[in-house]
């Protein structure tokens, strides 16, 4: 027997003498395939070269914004100018949501520029942020998301400026004196109308800048929309030391949660504040869901709320029992691959045949759970669609093979998933995942001025539009995914990312501050004005076994495909990919 082997055997004798399967850790003897070959390793230097790649897209983009259209608040990459609120069409929702006439692009950068530790530009564009963003607008804006974008950004680059470690460099610009903090604090407060006059405590979705809710406004919102706000709003609450913020998000919170469907303890997609009724029947972990789930983890991790944790834990639970489908483990047995269903709220039954592409972050949610076998396998689908586009349809037929709705607008959502399971396993798959993302935002989507929106996935052909996360977000986690010295991953822990991808320190301040105060109004508030299921179901039920199981994945795992060989050719070939190997 040779040298080699002997040595093999004795490292599996021992592994099995301490009781660990001997299977499990094989490696000597495992063959590689194709994919093995494929992902198997990222050499250094080219794990530099991508850091470097990714942050001169961000430069580009940001450069380009900065020229041809700011203070407006979005690029037109293609034809080179800025884009505001469209006001000839007050209706135009897909704009007037989101953009309101204050600088949004610049504003969502912010903490991106730090995390690429540009601190000149940093202080420059904080100054140009207090000496032009204004929001006494007489503008019809989503409260959503103004809070991810505007709130979120803000926040985040004041607690940046205030950080005494400073790790990014000495951000904190001169005679700063908590500017960001106070423009926070009049944005918030401007948002506080949707809150009132609504039975439910579930906010309106709109409000007028400087008026409040305005006259006819829809009563209709989404429950991520809705739901999605406690971590911004606790953050305003414990700096500023005034509890409403948090009050009205916890308490929009708690409201939908109670609205549970009583038989399967589902939420559905879209509500009417004032009559608690649901109007859209769909549950998923996809679009008008998807940060909700996301914030009751991030507000327990944030805010160390044990109530936040047992709402997502049986959240969690409810959606592997009712949307997983496909075989029962990720790595083995046989069956279809792994897929999260859209299902009616009421009884589990399938509603729909595509997926979302907002639903690729909850890959992301998962390795925050600590469910990373089940994120590797979530994580593996989206991917391949992403292999078979070069890009992710907004919604994909699981049925037909194809999309349904074929545009992609430059969305992070698979980014982020990545970049967070390469934290998790450190396993070079996903360098070569981010690479080929990057690779394809390159070749498909960079216009004269920046990069655009693909209008259609199949041609590739192009919208002039370049939305603000696409520097808040898939820039940021596609430079951190390859920067792996940066302060960032140095103090992965002490971090907890908003769904706009703006990073909030895990400090004592927030806690503490105002926290006693919120949970003596939400006793309150919630058991007299919200109608429905019972709060106290989450007592009675067990918490799902996941969060008894998040050992860390075996030393093993980090130089073997995540997803075993012939799982990873099962989904590729699934989708046409691959053909001329196997």
């Amino acid at each position: 027997m040779c040298r080699a082997a002997r040595a093999s055997l004795t490292i599996i004798a021992a592994l099995v003498s301490l009781g660990l399967p001997a299977a499990s850790y094989d490696v000597f003897f495992y063959k590689p395939g194709f994919y093995d070959r494929k992902y198997g390793s990222f050499p250094e230097k080219l794990r530099l070269e991508m850091a470097q790649e990714a942050k001169l897209m961000f430069e580009f983009a940001y450069d380009s914004y900065m020229k041809y259209a700011f203070p407006k608040d979005e690029l037109n990459p293609i034809y080179c100018t800025g884009r505001g609120p469209d006001y000839d069409d007050p209706s135009n929702i897909n704009i007037n949501d989101v953009l309101g006439d204050y600088s949004l692009t610049l504003v969502d950068a912010l903490d991106t520029l730090a995390v690429m530790r540009n601190v000149t530009e940093f202080k420059r564009a904080v100054q140009l942020v207090l000496d032009n963003v204004s929001f006494d607008k007489d503008n019809v804006i989503q409260v959503f998301e103004a809070n991810i974008r505007l709130l979120g950004a803000l926040l985040s680059a004041h607690l940046l400026i205030t950080d005494e470690e400073q790790p990014f460099g000495d951000l904190r610009p001169d005679g700063y004196k908590d500017d960001l903090l106070r423009l926070s604090n009049d944005l918030a407060t401007r948002l506080l109308p949707a809150f009132k006059n609504t039975r439910t405590g579930i906010p309106y979705p709109r409000v007028n800048l400087r008026t409040g809710v305005p006259p006819g406004v829809s009563t209709h919102t989404c429950t991520a929309g809705a739901g999605s706000l406690l971590l911004e709003f606790g953050v305003l609450s414990r700096l500023v030391g005034n509890k409403v913020f948090e009050t009205v998000a916890r308490r929009a919170t708690r409201a939908l949660w109670d609205l549970r469907a009583k038989d399967t303890g589902l939420l559905g997609n879209i509500v009417d504040v004032n009559t608690g009724e649901w109007i859209g029947k769909m549950s998923g972990i996809g679009a008008g869901l998807d940060s909700f789930y996301e914030y009751l983890l991030k507000t327990y991790i944030l805010f160390g709320d044990v109530e936040d944790f047992r709402m997502f834990n049986e959240s969690y639970s409810l959606i592997k029992q009712y949307m997983r489908k496909g075989r029962l483990l990720c790595n083995e047995g046989r069956g279809d691959h792994p897929l999260y269903v859209n299902v009616n709220m009421h009884d589990g039954s399938t509603s729909t045949l595509w997926i979302d592409s907002l639903q690729a972050s909850f890959s992301g949610i998962q390795v925050l759970m600590g469910d990373i076998e089940e994120a590797i396998c979530s994580h593996a689908l989206f991917y391949a669609i992403w292999r078979r586009f070069g890009a992710l349809p907004e919604r994909f037929n699981w049925q037909k093979v194809s999309p349904d709705l074929a545009f992609y607008p430059l969305r992070p959502e698979l980014i982020e998933s990545t970049y967070l399971l390469y934290r998790a396993t450190k396993n070079p798959f996903y360098l070569h995942v981010g690479r080929d993302i990057l690779q394809s935002l390159n070749n498909f989507t960079k216009a004269d001025c920046g990069y655009a929106t693909i209008h259609n996935v199949q041609d590739k052909s192009l919208e002039d539009r370049m939305e603000s996360f696409f520097l808040s977000e898939t820039c940021k986690y596609l430079y951190l995914l390859f920067d792996t010295d940066n302060p960032v991953n140095k103090r992965f822990a002490k971090y907890v990312f908003t769904t706009e991808g703006h990073i909030l320190p895990i400090i004592r301040l927030l806690r503490t501050a105002a926290e006693q105060q919120v949970k003596e109004d939400m006793h309150s508030v919630v058991s007299s004005d919200v109608p429905g299921v019972a709060s106290t179901v989450i007592s009675n039920r067990r918490l799902n076994e996941t969060d008894r199981q998040c050992g860390k994945v075996p030393d093993e795992r980090q130089y073997l495909l995540p997803l075993k060989h012939n799982y990873l050719q099962q989904i590729s070939q699934s989708l046409g990919l691959d053909r001329d190997v196997f």
